[in-house]
């Protein structure tokens, strides 16, 4: 048996939430697989709230370097992984991102597409350059006519791997910026897998995540039927049991944290890895404040952390770092919290005038 309390600490403690660590940048984005990025500074965010003494010019430099791709992987959505993992996690989901053709978005765009030959007329426009995703759409649709020319770059990245250019995920905007993209083996030099990998997958999510149950990593991943997966692994895995007795998996030697752990205050990106990674996710944030802020964004606002849990959230109001308890602070978990956000803000604004201030209900 593992407690909701012990679950909190380990996954605080394998996502390096418990004390800030000294690292490289890459090797904090190999150990969580795949960092959420479908707006350009979150990423910055929670690779700041894990690491000392991180600076913004560290990923924009691995991100130029090709160290570092931004593509859409895991869940359909845009994450910034590293050019190694990317070889292996888009074979991975790609039958799952393939599946997204099928929904009235792009079905709108053609009803009747071949494949085939429209992810041979994109590669070849792409073959040793990148462009703009405007660009590359209206370039498609003279071939391919449609009224939603707007959506042929999104086709073509569902059919074919593509990466982001660098300057599409570089600190500065909280919103992207104009995305060139580029075909994936020539971005970062070397072909992609020719086959899935889901066990590999499952170790590597366990180890950032774990415990965790089958439907936690299909939730993390966008993959179905993973069961058959952790089938085969089962021999090799550790099994635990929750307060509800479902079934949880794990690495038979990843530590589990103790449950009087401390927990410091932590300041999350939207979709930071940690509020996403599984599918009951009372390990880190109560039903109630889960279902208030899919109310407010379908989950995408940042939010802070007291004692390990998700208390509420926090916004850049022009210069002022604005933070929203959802439950009452206590006067030293108020201090903690102001702490952490005098410590944050001057990343986040060059404003000197910038200031910390705290809605009240």
């Amino acid at each position: 048996m593992i407690s909701p309390r012990q679950l909190n600490r380990t996954l605080l403690m394998r996502q390096l939430l418990t004390e800030r660590v000294t690292m490289p940048a890459a090797d904090l984005i190999h150990h969580l697989i795949a960092v959420q990025g479908q707006e350009a500074n979150w990423p910055f965010i929670g690779l700041w709230t894990r690491l000392t003494d991180f600076r913004p010019a560290e990923l924009d430099s691995l991100l130029h370097d090709r160290t570092i791709v931004r593509s859409t992987t895991i869940r359909r959505t845009v994450h910034l992984t590293t050019a190694d993992d990317y070889r292996w996690l888009f074979p991975t989901v790609r039958p799952m991102i393939e599946q997204s053709l099928k929904l009235a978005y792009y079905r709108e765009a053609f009803g009747d597409l071949d494949h085939t030959e429209f992810a041979t007329a994109g590669r070849e426009l792409l073959t040793g350059r990148t462009l703009a995703r405007t660009e590359l759409g209206r370039t498609l649709s003279e071939r391919f006519p449609t009224p939603h020319p707007e959506r042929l770059a999104a086709i073509l990245g569902h059919l074919t791997p593509l990466v982001h250019h660098a300057e599409a995920g570089v600190w500065g905007s909280w919103r992207n910026r104009r995305v060139a993209v580029a075909l994936a083996e020539e971005w970062i030099g070397g072909p992609l897998d020719t086959e899935p990998d889901q066990e590999k997958m499952v170790l590597r999510y366990l180890a950032a995540f774990g415990p965790a149950t089958v439907a936690d990593i299909q939730s993390w991943s966008g993959i179905t039927r993973l069961a058959e997966v952790i089938t085969r692994l089962r021999p090799q895995l550790r099994t635990l049991r929750d307060d509800s007795g479902r079934e949880l998996y794990d690495l038979p030697d990843a530590p589990l944290a103790d449950p009087d752990l401390p927990a410091p205050v932590r300041f999350l990106p939207a979709f930071d890895n940690a509020l996403l990674a599984h599918k009951d996710r009372r390990r880190v944030i109560t039903d109630e404040d889960r279902s208030r802020i899919t109310k407010i964004a379908s989950g995408g606002v940042p939010m802070y952390l007291v004692d390990g849990f998700v208390h509420g959230r926090w916004d850049l109001d022009g210069p002022n770092l604005r933070i929203t308890p959802w439950h009452p602070l206590s006067p030293a978990a108020e201090v903690a919290v102001h702490a952490e956000a005098e410590k944050l803000l001057p990343t986040l604004t060059s404003d000197a005038d910038g200031k910390i201030i705290f809605e009240r209900r």
